[in-house]
């Protein structure tokens, strides 16, 4: 039997207490005697959260190994606190069949540091045309229950309220990157409006994504199906979500952290850093999504880790690569931007990076909470520590960090998954490791 126990942590920020864990099972929690065989992390002072769980990251594995593999991007989640993330499907080739998921969810579990989730193609090869294989990806060992054309938008509505009809029977979800091709065409890149006109970068307007958005949660309606809008970028589709949940529409929202702090005006240096898809937004939208994510409209926080080799990313901006990294800062991003000036609660950050997006991702074991009986998947942070993130020192392979030189106030000092330390600011030799309270600046990020 392998035990840990984790010592002196405030969980949900509240009080502190000890936890047992036997053979990756919580199994004791208060004040208690370390058995003699136990590794030990000293978490004084450290707020404990469940595992987090990121609904959307691009691993790049297989077909684009230049940019990150499913190794590297494990490390990476384990490095921001994940032990649960869902790699999208736009891989080469496309994971649109059982056998492609399967080789996906093999290599996760042979690595070993987080729970490794394959995406399911809504239609073969991201084309839009054609159903791809849901069902026999959702029966696979696999058991894919999250279908997405992330980088394509489904926008043919037959083909929308099909994949709608064939995903209700067990349990699935459609993850929409709405994105209607006739209002903003692959080529736009900026935010429509005073910005995009003065830097003449074809614009890519709030309605491109709010029309797919109402468009999508009436699909949900008539099929009584669950819908989930990824990436949300505008105040736009936040009054469409809202009303959508008002009218008991099965419709959930994330929002990444790049899009509740990161403006268009940064465009201006045309820096292709900033190029992502769907594009930064004016501070309005900005304001719109923090208090969306707040209230509730917004169930979770999304990465869509995006990594890019240099010779995909430094072009001219028109012709950089869409995408940045986030899985190494996020939760330090939530923490400087909402926890520290008290719009959100350790609990709350539970709620929208843990546990709303197991559920929405039909993640049984993940996003449980820290109770007798569950899942040892527990995410160890500082609140105090302040990180100045440095783009170098990423477990990513690639380097297209926008936070890079920011300091950030909140960071992840250890996580543990299914009862193992795969994370340790430390890394500390040892049967014993011991994390401290740090508080000076600097972090593995």
């Amino acid at each position: 039997m392998t035990r840990l126990v984790i010592r002196g942590a405030r969980l949900l920020g509240a009080e502190a207490a000890d936890l047992l864990v036997e053979d990756g099972v919580i199994t004791q929690i208060g004040s208690l005697s370390v058995p003699r065989d136990a590794d030990v992390l000293d978490a004084d002072g450290l707020v404990a959260l469940p595992g987090l769980v990121d609904l959307h990251v691009h691993l790049r594995e297989p077909g684009r190994e230049d940019a990150e593999t499913i190794a590297t991007g494990s490390a990476a989640a384990a490095a921001g606190g994940f032990t649960a993330v869902f790699a999208m499907a736009n891989t080469s080739p496309v994971t649109d069949t059982a056998e492609a998921a399967e080789r996906v969810h093999d290599l996760g579990r042979a690595c070993g540091l987080t729970e490794v989730v394959p995406v399911g193609a809504v239609t073969k090869g991201l084309e839009g045309a054609e159903l791809a294989e849901l069902g026999l990806m959702a029966r696979s060992r696999a058991k894919v229950r999250v279908f997405s054309d992330d980088g394509h938008c489904v926008h043919d509505a037959r083909i929308m309220r099909r994949a709608l009809e064939y995903v209700k029977p067990f349990g699935g979800v459609v993850s929409q990157h709405a994105q209607d091709p006739r209002l903003a065409g692959r080529e736009a890149c900026c935010h429509e409006g005073e910005v995009s006109g003065r830097l003449g970068l074809p614009g890519w307007p709030g309605i491109a994504e709010e029309s797919i958005v109402a468009r999508d949660v009436m699909l949900a309606r008539h099929t009584g199906s669950r819908v989930h809008v990824a990436h949300v970028s505008s105040a736009g589709t936040v009054e469409v979500i809202r009303w959508a949940k008002a009218q008991g529409i099965d419709v959930t929202a994330e929002v990444t952290p790049h899009h509740l702090v990161l403006t268009t005006d940064l465009l201006a240096g045309y820096d292709p850093v900033y190029k992502v898809n769907p594009p930064l937004r004016p501070a309005e939208d900005v304001e719109a999504l923090r208090e969306a994510l707040v209230d509730g409209t917004i169930d979770a926080v999304a990465t869509d880790h995006a990594p890019h080799a240099r010779h995909d990313k430094e072009h001219a901006f028109v012709d950089a690569a869409f995408g940045m990294l986030g899985l190494e800062t996020a939760l330090s991003v939530v923490s400087d931007v909402l926890v520290q000036p008290g719009r959100l609660d350790w609990s709350d950050v539970a709620r929208v990076m843990s546990t709303a997006p197991a559920r929405i991702g039909r993640l049984s074991d993940q996003g449980q909470g820290l109770a007798l009986g569950s899942p040892a998947h527990v995410t160890l942070v500082d609140p105090d520590r302040e990180v100045t993130v440095d783009a170098a020192a990423s477990r990513s392979r690639s380097r297209n960090n926008p936070w890079h030189g920011r300091t950030l106030r909140g960071a992840v000092m250890a996580t543990v998954f299914a009862g193992r330390v795969t994370h340790d600011v430390r890394d500390g030799a040892g049967t014993r490791r011991e994390l401290t309270n740090a508080t000076t600046s600097g972090a593995n990020l």
